[in-house]
């Protein structure tokens, strides 16, 4: 591949014109800027991005910071796969490009962090598995990197969040089964300090209360959220000396294990054990009884994080001059059959 020194001596024009021409300036004629672009085509020339980029102080991409882990790997039908395509959408309006950084489960995430803002490889970071106390938040906030973050944290103060309604979810689930005459509810929790656990968590205590339901610990599962940790949930429920009538889990692949497991021990969900689970993923899709969840578009998710973030950025904020709140996402009940059952009418 030839140098921009090389295109110029085979057009036999100067260097400053040739570099004009690849940028697009107007004070280069139409008929010089067509030979340039074609010759850059021909000899395989390609603009030195990163040059530039020092030079105006921007690269032009953004960072999506998440977790690399097995379990990761296990559900790769999951959320962030659905919420690229929306971050793409805003993105590519303005050129800009999305890359993902994903942070080995074995490395702090904010040592992690600390080195990719040193490289200085993005302009704007997303990141998400926000923790209760998030120290990614202060080092983005100090570095003066726009960010928004994926679930709010108690170090969050001032900073852009958009997290999903977690409390909705308990809260509407609680009240949807206890309608049904269910009064011992058990509930899945993550086994991290990820912040959505303690909303998710406490959103259920209150529920519960308000109906003189006594919170008994041993309900909450505290398990990894993917189809084991749904698999290892229905275990320590079935070893329960006196076992829930309901289930509630935090997400979505989880219901996939949960069922098998329950199944391999003649325990129906739907019949047995209601179940109520969290977002929806193809694999979940075919679970027969159907499983009652929460849902929501992927795809508008990750266009409400792209608008935000892009309105924290000095660039675009006046492109989006309402899209800088913090935002709690709603999410809507699918009825399905694994629910379906009244306590009063089990046989």
């Amino acid at each position: 591949m030839k140098g921009i020194r090389q295109l110029a001596e085979q057009l036999d024009i100067s260097i400053g014109t040739v570099s004009r021409a690849l940028n697009g300036k107007p004070d280069v004629n139409d008929e010089t800027r067509r030979r340039v672009l074609a010759a850059a085509e021909e000899l395989g020339y390609v603009a030195n991005q990163s040059g530039r980029s020092l030079r105006q102080g921007e690269t032009k991409v953004i960072g999506l910071m998440i977790e690399s882990s097995a379990e990761a790997v296990e559900n790769a039908d999951n959320f962030f796969l659905g919420v690229i395509s929306g971050l793409q959408s805003v993105f590519a309006r303005h050129k800009l490009d999305l890359i993902m950084l994903p942070c080995p489960s074995d490395e702090d995430p904010h040592e992690y962090l600390k080195r990719m803002v040193a490289r200085r490889i993005v302009d704007a970071m997303i990141i998400s598995n926000t923790q209760r106390i998030d120290r990614r938040i202060d080092l983005l906030s100090r570095a003066k990197i726009p960010f928004v973050a994926v679930g709010r944290s108690v170090s969050a103060s001032n900073s852009p969040w958009i997290d999903l309604d977690f409390e909705g979810v308990a809260d509407r689930a609680v009240e949807r089964l206890i309608a049904r005459g269910h009064r011992r509810i058990a509930i899945t929790a993550p086994s991290s300090e990820v912040n959505l656990g303690y909303v998710f968590l406490d959103s259920y205590r209150r529920a519960l209360e308000r109906h003189d339901i006594a919170f008994d610990p041993s309900l909450v599962i505290r398990v990894r959220s993917s189809e084991q940790g749904g698999y290892q949930a229905a275990h320590e429920l079935l070893l329960l000396e006196e076992r829930p009538t309901a289930v509630i889990l935090i997400y979505e692949l989880m219901a996939i294990g949960l069922y098998r497991r329950l199944m391999e021990s003649g325990v129906i969900p739907g019949r047995d054990l209601a179940v109520i689970g969290f977002r929806d993923a193809p694999r979940a899709q075919f679970l027969q009884p159907s499983l009652s969840c929460f849902r929501m578009s992927l795809y508008d998710l990750g266009a409400a994080l792209g608008r935000m973030l892009l309105a924290n950025m000095p660039a675009y904020r006046e492109v989006y001059p309402d899209e800088a709140c913090n935002i709690i996402w709603p999410l809507e009940l699918t009825p399905g059959e694994s629910d379906a059952f009244q306590v009063g009418a089990m046989v």
